[in-house]
């Protein structure tokens, strides 16, 4: 027994159980037949229910008879996830790719904006680079029913233990994790996404937690200092945007609910129905950019989050969506503006507009401006981020620097 064996992904001998696991699991089979056939679920669920059941492990089991190893799961899911692209989104791309070398494994480290389709993107990038896909940190908060935690441990998620509140059993939670993730990358050479912070930014102020970094350093040897630490797991941000997030009307009812001084407490099966929403809604257009490897120079973890988010933020792609919503805010500066936009030279601005506003248009008044905000927030962090840079390059250099 591994003292990973709680945390970390399924093997390929594991897999043909997990199948059957989730086959023979009613719950699970119940929540697919919600999703075909709500209606009849919904008012005649003593009925239908029993009687759909056979019908849709039959068809799990066709689904499955060819897969026999996590790669062979991945493949079903990659084909899966190219034919939800196609229909959800007006095209996607990826960027820095030849950042990465194929004989090293990274900690490769993204901004979070959806639970499922962010590390999803990353793999697909790697998949389509004939590069290694990735292992998953996922929170232990959406693996509450047996079936959620199978689904993801057999599609290569590690467990993050965040429900443990116990400040001892906590930090050994943490030191664990943070083994895990220095074992997979440089004893077993498989790289491990994590997002920068935990929970998605809603607000779409992107910034990395210093915790992260420090749980990253707790399996660290004595010998080590905290660069030499982080340099081992070849850490890398990743920045992906999207040009129209499907889940913009619930973040911002969450931002709202806590603007007001209102506990926000989600429904049992949200997060679920968050993952869902996030695949199958319209999202524009999609780029994922690869950062450069963190390399020296970054003695604690303050300087290492202020190096991640310069390169999140720096390589963030800005949609026309988002410098849309800035100018909603009252920016008008035309230097500015004329900046922002010729970063899509053949964009028809007024159809973009129109675009904008229908999307907008759906989510609830209360919550609208919110929203606004969370999609011009990107355009601030670069401009403030280009600030910030030129303000540094204008001061006069010291002696010897």
């Amino acid at each position: 027994m591994s003292e990973f064996d709680d945390i970390r992904p399924y093997n390929d001998s594991e897999v043909p159980a997990v199948l059957e696991r989730l086959i023979a699991d009613h719950e699970f089979l119940h929540l697919l037949l919600a999703r075909k056939a709500p209606r009849l679920c919904k008012f005649l669920p003593w009925i239908f229910k029993p009687l759909a059941r056979p019908f849709i492990q039959r068809s799990l089991h066709r689904l499955t008879a060819d897969v026999h190893t996590v790669a062979d799961f991945q493949s079903h899911m990659t084909v899966a996830l190219k034919d939800v692209l196609d229909r959800t989104t007006d095209g996607y791309g990826f960027g820095g790719l030849d950042n990465i070398e194929p004989s090293k494994a990274y900690l490769f480290m993204s901004n979070h904006r959806d639970i499922a389709l962010d590390p999803a993107m990353v793999n697909l990038a790697l998949i389509m680079t004939d590069l290694k896909t990735v292992r998953i940190a996922i929170g232990d908060n959406l693996l509450r029913k047996p079936y959620a935690s199978d689904l993801m441990r057999v599609n290569r998620s590690f467990i993050v233990k965040r429900s443990v509140t116990n400040r001892r059993d906590k930090l050994e939670a943490l030191k664990t994790l943070s083994r895990y993730i220095r074992h997979s990358i440089t004893s077993e050479q498989t790289s491990c996404w994590i997002a920068q912070a935990e929970g998605r930014a809603k607000s779409g102020r992107d910034r990395t937690e210093t915790a992260l970094l420090k749980m990253l350093a707790l399996s660290k040897t004595k010998e080590q200092s905290f660069t030499q630490a982080i340099e081992e797991i070849n850490l890398l941000p990743v920045s992906i945007s999207y040009e129209y997030d499907p889940c913009a009307a619930d973040k911002a009812r969450a931002l709202y609910a806590a603007q007001q001084g209102i506990d926000y407490v989600k429904e049992e099966f949200e997060d679920l129905d968050t993952i869902v929403k996030g695949l199958v809604g319209q999202k524009g257009r999609i780029q994922v950019n690869f950062g450069d490897r963190i390399v020296g120079g970054f003695d604690n973890a303050d300087d290492l989050a202020a190096e991640i988010d310069r390169q999140i933020i720096g390589h963030y792609q800005l949609f026309p969506s988002n410098i849309i919503a800035w100018e909603m805010g009252g920016n008008r500066d035309s230097e500015t503006v004329a900046s922002l936009r010729a970063q899509w030279p053949d964009e028809n601005w007024l159809e973009a507009q129109i675009q904008f506003d229908s999307h907008i248009g759906t989510i609830p008044g209360l919550y609208r401006q919110i929203a606004i905000d969370s999609y011009a927030a990107p355009v601030a962090n670069q401009l403030a981020l280009l600030s910030d840079l030129q303000l540094a390059n204008s001061q006069p250099k010291t002696q010897g620097s």
